[in-house]
């Protein structure tokens, strides 16, 4: 009892003081039996605090299994019928986190999202008496740049978990059977820093998403991490007003990757920030391009994918106007790796058909989730699955221009064709919980 006083009493510590990761580890033992050495114990009863600087944030029935055992890592877990969240408080950074999946007498299946439904690990299976010891990177960023200056987050930005200064970790699938949770230091990912709009983002809740949330879950793990930066609403003009660009800068590195994707926003004429295609876009689009380049970064430039609007035919009709010409033209002219989405999700969505492609979009009868009490048709945003393709549509873009990046691409990819999407019937990602971020 005196030892798990004390590691507890140094983890606070830890969570309180810490200003630089590079000395943070977060050790914790899942269950009420025995506790490993050196590890935190994690019980069912554990909701997050910020005393505690850790717990479950759901309201999930959260449960401890016991088995006989002599491994106290692994002779019990915490798992639950629904799925569950687990948050700690860490300091800002990239890290890898180690999960121990399993139990001695039952199969388990987990799928693991981080921060705002970032998917990471999907499928993760174990057999009875098998245990795996899994991990994945992720990014954790404060709205802090200086003792003055802040990001300027939108009113559904506050206590966003992108934003929360912890790092929460989603647990999800048929029976998620987690035994332990480590939490270290990545040690210099390339990363991948994502500027854009609600295509792009971290979508918060269900059935929305966007591919920059599908991104992490296609590359190597400390190999590559994804700083999704995107939000809803963003322009090139608006993402440097409220110091986004500015915040990628105080962390990006020489070898990093900016991926810049604009256009939906930007092209509306009511908008304050609208910009002409080939002037002030053209214009805002380098000034990105010359800035990451001054920090020895690489851009590369993303054109928008198209939104769902068929002619009589069947063929995308476009409606972005000249914007994504503009942006072929500047990747020309400043000799920038280009990822053409634009023609990519033409083909894709075409391949679908008119009435297929409502099903990569948000396009539900009403009640499908909780407290949705209308019919959703969204023909801008994408749910889980469409955001998926699109996300390997990206990976496609990034073969075709030979970026380094593809050295650390998931082994088990295979090539995509945007013109034969994943079967629907033979794809599916566990819903997310709805929660009220605490």
């Amino acid at each position: 009892m005196v030892k798990i006083l004390l590691v507890l009493f140094i983890f606070g510590l830890a969570l309180t003081f810490s200003k630089d990761t590079e000395n943070v580890r977060f050790m914790f033992d899942f269950g009420t039996g025995d506790v490993e050495q050196g590890y935190v114990q994690v019980v069912p009863s554990m909701k997050y605090t910020q005393n505690r600087g850790f717990g479950f944030l759901t309201d999930s029935v959260i449960y401890s299994v016991k088995r006989n055992s002599n491994d106290a890592l692994k002779g019990d877990f915490c798992t639950a019928k629904c799925p569950f969240i687990f948050a700690v408080d860490v300091p800002e950074g990239n890290y890898d986190v180690f999960v121990t999946l399993g139990d001695y007498k039952g199969k388990s299946l987990t799928t693991i999202k981080a921060e705002s439904r970032r998917l990471m690990l999907k499928k993760i299976g174990t057999e009875s008496g098998e245990f795996k010891k899994v991990v994945f990177t992720t990014n954790v960023r404060y709205s802090q740049i200086d003792s003055v200056t802040s990001v300027k987050l939108k009113p559904r930005e506050m206590n966003h978990f992108n934003w929360d200064k912890r790092l929460s970790i989603e647990f999800n699938d048929q029976r998620s059977c987690v035994c332990a949770v480590e939490i270290v230091p990545a040690i210099k990912p390339i990363t991948i820093y994502l500027a854009g709009n609600s295509t792009v983002t971290d979508q918060k809740n269900e059935p929305w998403a966007a591919w920059g949330q599908m991104l992490p879950s296609l590359f190597i793990p400390q190999k590559i991490v994804v700083a999704n930066h995107a939000e809803s609403g963003e322009t090139l003009k608006s993402f440097i007003a409220e110091n986004r660009l500015k915040k990628i800068f105080t962390t990006i590195k020489a070898g990093d990757y900016l991926f810049i994707q604009f256009c939906h926003n930007d092209q509306k004429p009511q908008n304050p920030a609208y910009v002409k295609p080939f002037t002030a876009y053209k214009k805002y689009l380098k000034l990105y391009v010359n800035k990451a380049r001054q920090y020895g970064a690489i851009p590369v430039l993303v054109t928008p994918m198209h939104r769902r609007h068929f002619d009589e035919n069947g063929k995308i009709i476009n409606t972005h106007g000249d914007y994504p010409e503009a942006m072929r033209q500047t990747a020309k002219e400043e000799n920038v790796p280009l990822i053409d989405l634009f023609k990519m999700s033409a083909d894709l969505f075409e391949s679908m058909g008119v009435e297929g492609s409502k099903k990569a979009f948000v396009h539900y009868p009403t009640g499908t989730f909780p407290g949705q009490n209308e019919e959703l048709k969204d023909d801008s945003h994408f749910n889980n699955y469409g955001a998926y393709e699109l996300a390997k549509c990206i990976v496609e873009g990034i073969k075709l221009n030979h970026l380094e990046l593809k050295r650390y691409l998931m082994d088990s990819l295979q090539t995509f064709d945007p013109n034969h999407p994943d079967s629907l019937n033979s794809w599916e990602l566990p819903v997310s919980p709805i929660i009220m971020y605490q």
